[in-house]
């Protein structure tokens, strides 16, 4: 039996509707106008001819948004954070993915934005931006601080009740730029929780043939370094925080291979810091019972499926690159993220490592 299970992209492509592929054509179209304004920008001679062309990519770009905020109004499976939170809370997403795009920001600032931006993640799931029906009641907690003259002081806290939300979960990390995002989310869960719940991990090695293009990719999960068991998942919800959601293959590729074991989750929900409109309508269409939540939508992806305007390879700009020859392993990871972010997250590491030992 094989150790490997493999989904081609035009098994994706077959989960889009018509009115998907026009919607993703008008992107395509106008996502070229905008590469047109990048080449004018990149070689404009004068300040005149750059502000004009400045603006001309600002008007572009503010058509791009209207339009993805359209097509997604009537996505139940899509939530956007920009697209379904109050107007005051978007600039400061849109600057946080302003500093994770920018080619400067270095490894240590990347980490520390990508924590912020879960933590917005969170909250548009499970906190005060959840949607209709699904807005949480409140919970208190009393804590006790070091002040104790004259008497011991304690203060009450009131936080959304997310118990009920997140007491089924399993978070289930598609190696290896998912890595650090499930933990962080994980302790999310953990502080939001009554009781201190720590999720149980499921990881799953899947990567992409990026000798492919977007048109016949393959997405390759290797069980033989995977490490989970399925009746751990079944009637689970199933939470996916990963990055980038490109398009959407690594995602429907686990699942479709949990659906065939026989089990069957209760929910899944996607955690993206930034998604594809492609890769978020095939997740929604191919996964019954699935969200996909991202701080930011990008239009359109280039003939290697990545990800335009994107910010580049997130795994590497976390983790930094391994070589070839010497892939590193899920617990190398967890030891190359320092003291700092290990004891920071120690609840959830002693998870992963139980869950990669016991195997």
């Amino acid at each position: 039996m094989s150790d490997k299970v493999v989904l081609k992209a035009q098994d994706l492509d077959g989960f889009l509707t018509d009115a998907d592929k026009a919607n993703l054509g008008r992107m395509d179209a106008l996502y070229r106008q905008a590469m047109v304004s990048f080449n004018i920008l990149s070689t404009a001679g004068s300040p005149a001819e750059r502000s004009r062309e400045e603006r001309t990519l600002i008007d572009l770009y503010a058509d791009i948004g209207s339009q993805l905020k359209d097509i997604c109004k009537g996505e139940k499976g899509v939530k956007v954070y920009s697209f379904v939170t109050p107007h005051e809370s978007h600039g400061e997403a849109s600057r946080l993915i302003a500093k994770l795009r920018d080619v400067r920001t270095g490894n240590q600032e990347f980490v520390y934005y990508i924590q912020r931006a879960y933590e917005l993640l969170f909250n548009l799931a499970y906190g005060s931006h959840a949607e209709g029906g699904n807005k949480p009641s409140r919970n208190h907690l009393i804590v006790k601080t070091p002040v104790n003259v004259p008497v011991q002081n304690y203060a009450v806290h009131r936080i959304p009740d997310v118990d009920a939300a997140i007491g089924n979960t399993v978070m289930c990390v598609m190696l290896r730029g998912a890595l650090l995002p499930s933990i962080i989310m994980s302790k999310e869960i953990q502080e939001y929780s009554s009781s201190g719940y720590v999720t149980p991990f499921a990881l799953f090695k899947i990567k992409r043939d990026d000798t492919r293009s977007e048109t016949d990719m393959e997405y390759i999960m290797d069980l033989g370094r995977s490490y989970f068991r399925p009746e751990d998942l079944d009637g689970k919800d199933l939470v996916f925080a990963d990055p980038m959601n490109a398009t959407g293959g690594s995602l429907v590729t686990v699942v479709k291979y949990l659906l065939d074991l026989g089990i069957k989750p209760k929910s899944v929900k996607c955690f993206n810091v930034i998604a594809a409109l492609k890769g978020s309508l095939r997740i929604a269409r191919a996964v019954e019972n699935a969200t996909v939540y991202t701080l930011w939508m990008d239009p359109v992806l280039n003939d290697r499926a990545y990800i335009m305007p994107g910010l580049g390879d997130a795994g590497d700009r976390i983790n930094g690159k391994d070589e070839d020859s010497i892939p590193r392993d899920i617990l190398q990871l967890v030891a190359d993220y320092g003291s700092n972010v290990t004891g920071l997250y120690r609840s959830q590491l002693r998870t992963i490592e139980g869950t990669v030992l016991r195997r």
